[in-house]
């Protein structure tokens, strides 16, 4: 496996479909997650926010089968190109990238967010 850099120990990864090549979502990684995703075959991330390794689709069911992961020039970002079952954004569109800057959806939602993501108690929502 090449040499990664990475900053923070995390390395962000642009994440495309496979098929039409349209950008589903940018996360994060950490050499582990990388390591589970090369591993896998199935997209693993780093967050941020939970501080913890997290696969795709663990709770939605909404699995990312990466297909390939390409490398920057300079080693410090990644493209998983998957398969991706259902939708790949936690707010129910097939993309994270569905709207404009002016605030236009473009796109249609695949899921419930709320159904597939029923608030346990003590737990808190997902934005």
């Amino acid at each position: 496996m090449l040499a990664l850099k990475y900053e923070d120990g995390l390395i962000p990864v642009v994440v495309q479909d496979k098929k039409n090549g349209d950008i589903l979502m940018v996360a994060y990684a950490n050499k582990e997650a990388v390591e589970l995703t090369y591993t896998s075959g199935f997209a693993h991330y780093y967050s941020r926010s939970r501080k913890k390794i997290w696969k795709k689709g663990e709770e939605s069911g909404h699995f990312q089968k990466v297909m390939r992961i390409l490398v920057d020039c300079d080693g410090d970002c990644l493209v998983y190109e998957v398969e991706q079952t259902g939708a790949a954004c936690h707010t129910g569109y097939r993309s994270c990238f569905y709207r404009t800057l002016d605030g236009t959806i473009v796109l249609k939602k695949v899921f419930d967010p709320d159904t597939v993501y029923k608030t346990k108690p003590g737990q808190k929502e997902i934005p």
